[in-house]
């Protein structure tokens, strides 16, 4: 049985130079499109799901190629608002071994960053869905949309709606006050909350003793900790945390955390040890996978283990967009990480 989810958020045009080259080398780029709802978004039509993709995008050929991306996949895109001058654009420089990547963004005067809040009509998107998605990324293009992402939250509680959102907390958008106040707005709303350390510490402070980000250790017991200072502060029904241990840009451990508050249970995945070819979406095909658990009535355990094996294989995917089936996310999830062949 599939569940009308609906997202929202900005598609923007990613652009990278082939390979591991850097910009600076660079004399021609992949083109793609990608952005966090729009991933979450294209993982959960992947699994089945009758999944809304809301945003605003021009009339011209690159905004219909952007919605052709999605619709390739089984989105619908018919609540996407269509007008505004330019599709936001994001170039990346994959790193590898001890060289991190990098994103540089040119999204300043997008459509969606120009939306108006009166683009969207909430009350009809969201007629009959059961689940609502939003990242921390799209409140930080600017009040307007602090306000459009409100305005989605009243009426998802209106028509008894889920919301889940991923903090997702971006430097180069907004600064740790900014992402405070708006978060801390919207947050009351939201009822599975998706974080990881940085972004529990960077937009509300909260963070789990005894860990080092930067330097790969990580203590799974403090999340224990943020997870229940974030549901006392907003009553969240659950908070799921990504832990990744960072050995370099090539090679993550990988796993997570799904509190559950009702039952104060406290479920960790499996460990997953990846060498990556594209992290980029690593956290959405979490969400994606997460919400899709849920929505089937997976228990807490399961669920988190679902995620985790869906973004692991996300790992080893190029472009934004998660490319797997149930079926391949339950093998891994399962135990068969073996990567053999399959025939």
């Amino acid at each position: 049985m599939s569940h009308k989810v609906v997202t929202f958020g900005e598609l923007m045009v990613r652009l990278q130079p082939y390979n591991y080259e850097r910009l600076v080398q660079a004399d021609h780029l992949q083109f793609t499109f990608g952005g966090g709802e729009a991933n979450v978004a294209v993982s959960l039509a992947n699994y089945g799901e009758k999944v809304f993709y809301v945003t605003k995008l021009p009339e011209h050929a690159v905004g219909q190629a952007a919605i052709n991306s999605l619709r390739r996949y089984g989105v619908n895109t018919e609540y996407i608002v269509r007008g505004g001058n330019r599709v936001g654009i994001y170039y990346n420089e994959k790193g590898a071994s001890q060289r991190p990547s990098v994103c540089v963004y040119d999204r300043a005067h997008s459509a969606m960053q120009e939306a108006s809040p009166s683009d969207f009509d909430w009350d009809a998107i969201l007629d009959g869905a059961e689940w609502f998605h939003f990242t921390g990324i799209t409140p930080a293009l600017g009040a307007n949309l602090v306000d459009a992402c409100e305005d989605a939250c009243k009426a998802a509680k209106r028509h008894g709606v889920k919301i889940s959102c991923d903090l997702n907390y971006r430097g180069k958008l907004w600064s740790r006050e900014q992402a405070r106040q708006a978060m801390t707005r919207l947050c009351q709303y939201v009822d599975v909350c998706i974080s990881n350390e940085e972004d529990a510490r960077d937009v509300f402070g909260i963070e789990a003793e005894g860990s080092d980000v930067t330097g790969g250790a990580l203590k799974k017991e403090g999340y224990r900790s943020v997870a229940k200072q974030l549901v006392e502060r907003f009553g969240f029904e659950k908070v799921a945390i990504t832990l990744r241990e960072s050995k370099s840009a090539s090679d993550n451990d990988w796993s997570a955390m799904l509190y559950d508050a009702a039952k104060d249970e406290c479920c960790f995945s499996r460990v997953y040890h990846l060498h990556i070819v594209d992290r980029i979406g690593g956290g959405d095909s979490f969400g994606g996978g997460l919400i899709h658990a849920l929505l089937c009535g997976k228990t807490n355990q399961q669920a988190v283990e679902f995620a985790v094996a869906a973004s692991a294989l996300k790992h080893a995917v190029e472009g934004d967009y998660n490319m797997v089936t149930v079926a391949e996310v339950e093998k891994l999830a399962g135990g068969d990480g073996s990567g053999r062949v399959q025939r």
